[in-house]
């Protein structure tokens, strides 16, 4: 059985990889997620997913709803993060 996630997130890696390659993350924060994994902290970097994961939703949302046109149904229903 094949995850869909995964298979996104290679289609996503395929389509936008060079892109993002070459796009810096701020200082200090690959070095940090490289502890984690040598670490194995699963933990901290799930939490480091779904923050990212929620900021992204919650930034598409309110570049839909600023074009007037997003349907009710594609409203994240995660409960909202305060930055």
């Amino acid at each position: 059985m094949t995850n869909p996630y995964a298979e996104w997130f290679e289609q996503l890696r395929s389509e936008y990889g060079e892109q993002l390659r070459a796009m810096p993350l701020p200082d200090g924060l690959p070095e940090h997620l490289r502890n984690l994994i040598n670490q194995h902290d699963e933990d901290a970097i799930q939490f480091m997913i779904k923050l990212a994961w929620q900021f992204g939703a919650q930034v598409g949302y309110a570049a839909g709803s600023r074009q007037g046109d997003t349907p009710a149904a594609s409203i994240p229903s995660t409960p909202r993060v305060q930055a």
